[in-house]
């Protein structure tokens, strides 16, 4: 069983001034999200292996969306991060099966490399509900530049039966960073921490 899905999304948000200072080059973010039906809406299921699989095919098809959104080549994204709603229906589970054991390899093939785990939130909510996507350094965890986030919202998204799945990738950190830490030009990317 593949996902079925009844729309994708994919923002790209561009920052070319924080504080009065500008940004050159511009941070960029793309998020790609899917709104799935949920097979097992309103049952408890206790295999969620459908769930696993739609993970995987999610994990490429989100991460080809995204970078072609911030027109880069996969190696050239810098940080990346998941995250998935459950409508009212679904449980928590439902978005952990999708997230967590077959997603990030398709992601990590798509840009080349992620040493560092992919960051994710989960939650459910009712339509409209926003999704706070964290972002860290895919080759490195300890890169504090690449500490942030994305939010993004469907404003018919999810239904009681439904599952928003988000994926973030960048092309940068945060604007302006300056409070420290391992830099990228510091990365070895061997252990996903440095």
């Amino acid at each position: 069983m593949g996902a079925i899905i009844r729309k994708i999304v994919t923002v790209v948000e561009e920052t070319h001034r924080e504080m009065g200072q500008a940004v050159a080059p511009p941070t960029r973010r793309a998020a790609a999200v899917a709104v799935i039906e949920n097979p097992f809406a309103g049952r408890y299921v206790e295999d969620l292996s459908a769930l696993i699989a739609i993970g995987e095919e999610l994990g490429e098809l989100l991460a080809k969306k995204a970078v072609a959104a911030l027109r880069i080549e996969g190696p050239s994204a810098h940080s990346y991060g998941k995250a998935a709603a459950v409508g009212a229906d679904g449980e928590l589970e439902h978005a952990a099966a999708i997230l967590h054991p077959k997603m990030g390899a398709p992601v990590r093939k798509v840009l080349g490399k992620g040493a560092a785990l992919i960051p994710s939130s989960k939650k459910r909510g009712g339509v409209g509900c926003t999704l706070d996507i964290p972002l860290g350094h895919k080759d490195a965890a300890f890169v504090r530049s690449h500490f942030d986030g994305m939010e993004v919202q469907i404003n018919d998204a999810p239904r009681a039966n439904e599952i928003v799945v988000a994926l973030a990738v960048t092309d940068s950190g945060r604007p302006l960073p300056r409070v420290g830490g391992l830099t990228v030009g510091e990365i070895k990317g061997d252990d996903g921490l440095r």
